[in-house]
């Protein structure tokens, strides 16, 4: 079980990003969040990693306080709660093995990382991975040979490859195409069905969140404005969700696909 507690982030005197969130997620969960520009969901999703730090309220994981975690400890936090970014986050110049590789760096020695060596097990492990996503052909390819779904499914093999319990997917279709976007978020809804990881997907279009989604959370100004099933998503929650008067179920509908 995932626990948001009066999780609140503000930067510097302006309004809270994120302002006294509470959650409760159970594990094997998939979840969508949506909401506009700006209504706090990237800072969220990062604050759960611990790659913002909290102002205020706790995370805790199965029992245990994430927020309080150090050192060592917040290493292995990060790689049980693996993120999948809307650019990627791939080192271009570099094979997609080499990415996928990246995935176990906090899993040996800091030496052996640095150097590039990897376990036999490890590179079984990433290649496994790859498999899954039928991107095992690429794995000797530089990852900026690749288009943009390509891309986001080394991404994606990458955080399986951190054996993780979490996967945080932070507008991981938001620069694809239809038919690249339908791709990741299948993959993502069946490693969340077949290996029963939690996944928390901010997603920018109402259509997908409905579609994959077994609970959606509405975000507004930095706080939950709605928490439940796809269908209690009537216009009326709608409106709440995006601040906007009717036409905005329209403009969340839209089809996934590039947007500046």
């Amino acid at each position: 079980m995932l626990e948001l507690q009066a999780l609140t982030k503000r930067f510097g005197a302006d309004a809270p990003a994120v302002s006294d969130v509470s959650l409760a997620i159970p594990n094997g969960q998939m979840v969508g969040v949506i909401g506009r520009s700006g209504a706090g969901k990237s800072t969220l999703l990062r604050m759960i990693n611990r790659l913002v730090e909290p102002s205020a309220g706790r995370i805790l994981h199965d029992g245990v306080d994430v927020t309080a975690l150090r050192g060592r400890a917040l290493l292995r936090w990060r790689r049980a709660c693996a993120m999948i970014f809307q650019q990627f986050g791939l080192v271009k110049r570099r094979s997609v093995l080499a990415n996928v590789l990246m995935g176990r760096l906090n899993a040996q020695p800091t030496i052996t990382s640095l150097l590039g060596i990897y376990p036999v097990e490890d590179r079984a492990l990433a290649v496994e991975a790859l498999d899954r996503l039928d991107m095992a052909d690429f794995a000797l390819h530089r990852a900026d040979q690749l288009s943009g779904g390509q891309q986001q499914r080394v991404a994606i093999a990458r955080a399986l490859a951190q054996a993780p319990r979490l996967i945080l997917a932070d507008e991981p279709i938001a620069s694809l195409d239809p038919r690249a976007a339908t791709m990741v978020m299948d993959t993502l809804a069946r490693i969340n069905r077949e290996d029963g990881i939690t996944v928390i997907c901010n997603l920018h279009t109402l259509d997908a969140a409905r579609a994959y989604c077994d609970r959606i959370i509405g975000m507004l100004h930095g706080r939950v404005v709605h928490d439940g099933p796809p269908g209690s998503l009537d216009p009326a929650r709608l409106r709440a969700i995006y601040g906007l008067g009717p036409e905005a179920e329209g403009a969340a509908a839209a089809p996934p696909g590039p947007h500046g």
